[in-house]
């Protein structure tokens, strides 16, 4: 993925109103994110712990969701995993929930996913990040059909809220 500017993450965004767009957290910290290393940008915002953010690049331009992830519940501390890396983790897992595009944002409606609560898939499939001993399946795929894979898996869950 290129580096990104704030300016160009802010005006990716499909599933929030402007006013949310301006209002929402991004990182400070642009210029230090492995980029070279990243399907997507993914950061939690650090003034309200239940928002996260994806920002990609699809088709060519940059695409951004904002999530909304709720409250770590006793049943976290099971092993999960991830439906975008498919690392398993414990606890380390959040059913991310994106409101859909256009339309159907207004009558409510929403998709979830289960992702990786620091979301950093990228990191985990490059082997960049650690999530413990068992969390990656062993697999015949080389590590450039696991990040198609990834990427696949991300592009799949943003055109279900961009329908």
């Amino acid at each position: 993925m290129k580096p990104m500017t704030e300016q160009e993450i802010r005006a990716a965004f499909v599933n929030c109103t402007k006013g949310e767009t301006k209002r929402l957290s991004v990182p400070r910290d642009l210029a230090d994110r492995p980029w070279g290393d990243l399907d997507y940008l993914g950061w939690r915002d650090p003034q309200a712990p239940d928002r996260a953010y994806l920002v990609t690049v699809l088709d060519g331009g940059p695409i951004a969701l904002a999530l909304r992830c709720p409250g770590p519940a006793s049943w976290q501390a099971r092993r999960s995993m991830c439906s975008m890396c498919l690392t398993a983790h414990t606890g380390g897992v959040s059913l991310m929930v994106a409101p859909k595009a256009g339309k159907a944002r207004q009558q409510g409606n929403s998709v979830g996913a289960y992702i990786c609560s620091d979301l950093a898939c990228s990191l985990y499939v490059r082997g960049k990040k650690d999530a413990g001993a068992g969390s990656r399946p062993q697999e015949s795929l080389t590590l450039e059909e696991k990040i198609e894979r990834t990427v696949a898996n991300v592009a799949a869950f943003l055109a279900k809220v961009t329908a």
